[in-house]
């Protein structure tokens, strides 16, 4: 199992859109083979941002690799730019594979 998480600082008043954004975009996650879950999670604020982490769930790595070559992947992150505004710098990615 390989988890892929981007985590963001967002505006403290801006959890909610940034919640709405992520709740109608479309992903395109469940054209990828290899693909087991998404959920986006809040967590606390912390140094005046307000944290969430996008959190996906592959089978192996390679399928994770595979995904982000793909057309699905930029068809989703061509919607990138809707979060944008709400964002205190850029997501950071993180990968973790299972032990």
């Amino acid at each position: 199992m390989y988890i892929a998480m981007n985590h963001f600082r967002v505006k403290p008043d801006s959890g909610a859109d940034f919640e709405r954004v992520w709740r109608e975009r479309r992903s395109y996650l469940e054209e990828v083979p290899g693909f087991e879950s998404f959920h986006l999670l809040r967590g606390p604020v912390e140094e005046g941002a307000q944290l969430y982490a996008s959190h996906t769930v592959w089978t192996d790595q390679a399928a994770f690799t595979a995904w982000t070559e793909s057309e699905a992947f930029r068809k989703a992150h061509s919607q990138g730019g809707k979060t944008v505004q709400y964002l205190l710098g850029p997501p950071r990615f993180v990968g973790w594979q299972a032990v």
